[in-house]
């Protein structure tokens, strides 16, 4: 039995088991019974990281970081064949690691991230130490890509590839404020350069003044420096004194400490060489019970060797036999495991295709009822326009909405023709009427065969035959025809 699989378009399938030596990638294969197949996900991931640094000189500082990591699968667009298939094969192998290694574990786990953040904190660490602050933070760039060649170099060994590397802007840690520090002197000494630009132009304005001015500030600074400076001396030469003195007593005290140590030192050789000899002493009947016991356990020792040798053969021999008879009867039962599990899968295979066919008859008798019911409110809700619409254009106007829609819908058709049927093979009562009066009112003779005469005898028709129609049925007619008396 073997299943067909086709893998996404940043997907992979990983599949082992029977046929494949380790493990074989591809987009798309047969799935036989015996192997096992995983989906690989080889969408990049990007982490955001904040290592903790120190430069040279012991300074800590912040190193916001923004990774973009996923398995090598790229390949470089305008390459030759060999660099090509060089290229392919390198891809394919870090693909192959990154299945056997990283795989296994989801991109977002907790595991993966600290594996990741490891391999960046490391190496950033590594590099942070070996520059100055002054390099790194005029050296942005540079540290990036060294930081860059790096933590690829060790991403390597699990198959991954960094897609895009970004460094953000450097922060201080609480306590160590190094680049606000900076950032101070730097906007320190622009505004001091401005000041000293706005004294230059004030002072091409009034140079007399200023030159008065400053001169007597740079002796007033000047005498302030010396008179720093020789406090400073002072106080260098007090320290010197301070500590010459300090060192001193200290050799004194070495030195007392020293005859301290060495009378003691006398002292312990002088008990030491009297617990030696009694040690001696001691240790040679220690010696002897040792030996004394030594060949009692020797003894014991034989007689336990020639025992348990015996009882270790038989032991052995019994366990080799139990062994055999237990892996005879693990390999039986596997074989049946297999054969129920392999049993189990085919039917549960066909009772999934079973319902995936009821599903698919339910869903057709599920479409087409839905399709009939919206079809059905589509007529209704254009009637329901239809006669809205009607109903708005007679005015509101009820009773005359409904004799046309009787009308328009052959009611009365229908019901002349019941009626027909009714009263077949009975008497009914019938009117026959005349027009002779309405031909001598238009002149009579044969001049009144025009059309007001056929005008006249229709209207002359109406009124019995409505009377007709009120008596046998009941029914009035529509207040746009007329009214019966």
């Amino acid at each position: 039995m073997a299943v067909f699989l086709v893998a996404g378009a940043s997907e992979y399938l990983a599949i082992t088991g029977w046929g494949i030596d380790d493990v074989k990638l591809t987009k798309k294969a047969w799935v036989w019974v015996g192997q096992r197949c995983k989906t690989i996900d080889i969408t990049p991931v990007t982490y955001e990281f904040t290592v903790q640094a120190m430069s040279s000189e012991k300074l800590a500082f912040k190193l916001p970081a923004v990774f973009t990591i996923g398995p090598k699968v790229k390949r470089s667009p305008g390459e030759d064949e060999a660099d090509a298939q060089r290229r392919q094969e390198c891809d394919e192998e870090a693909l192959l690691l990154y299945a056997k290694l990283i795989a296994p574990l989801h991109p977002r786990s907790d595991h993966f991230i600290n594996l990741i953040k490891g391999v960046i904190e490391g190496e950033t660490r590594v590099l942070a130490a070996s520059m100055t602050m002054e390099e790194i933070f005029q050296g942005t760039k540079t540290f990036k890509d060294q930081v860059f060649n790096q933590v690829q170099l060790d991403l390597d060994k699990f198959g991954l590839y960094i897609y895009n590397a970004n460094i953000k802007q450097l922060e201080d840690e609480p306590g160590h404020e190094y680049f606000s520090f900076l950032g101070q002197k730097t906007q320190q000494e622009a505004q001091n350069q401005a000041k000293v630009d706005v004294a230059e132009a004030r002072m091409k304005g009034e140079v007399g003044a200023k030159e008065r001015d400053g001169l007597t500030r740079q002796n007033a600074a000047k005498v302030d420096a010396e008179t720093k400076v020789l406090s400073v001396r002072q106080q260098g030469v007090g320290l010197r004194e301070e500590a010459k003195v300090k060192s001193e007593v200290q050799v004194y005290e070495n030195e007392r400490e020293a005859e301290v140590r060495r009378a003691g030192l006398d002292k312990q050789s002088k008990v030491a060489e009297v617990e030696g000899v009694k040690a001696v002493a001691i240790r040679e009947a220690e010696l002897q019970m040792e030996v004394e016991r030594k060949n009692a356990l020797r003894l014991t020792e034989k007689l336990k060797a020639e025992q348990l040798s015996k009882a270790i053969v038989q032991y052995e021999t019994q366990m080799q036999e139990s062994n055999a008879a237990f892996y005879d009867r693990q390999k039986a039962a596997e074989a049946t495991l297999y054969e129920q599990v392999k049993s189990a899968e085919a039917r549960r295979a066909q009772a999934d295709a079973k319902f995936f066919e009821q599903k698919m008859a339910e869903d057709a008798r599920l479409y087409a009822r839905q399709r009939e019911a919206e079809a059905l409110a589509m007529v209704g809700k254009a009637k329901a326009e239809y006669v809205a619409l009607m109903l708005q254009a007679l005015g509101g106007n009820y009773g005359a909405l409904r004799d046309y829609l009787m009308i328009d819908g052959g009611v009365y058709q229908e019901m002349a023709r019941i009626n027909a049927g009714a009263v077949s093979g009975m008497q009914p009562k019938i009117s026959i009427w005349s027009n002779d009066d309405v031909g001598g009112a238009n002149g009579g003779g044969e001049g009144g065969a025009g059309a007001m005469q056929q005008m006249a005898d229709v209207y002359k028709m109406l009124p019995p035959l409505l009377s007709t129609v009120h008596e046998q049925t009941g029914m009035q007619p529509p207040p746009w025809i007329g009214c019966l008396p």
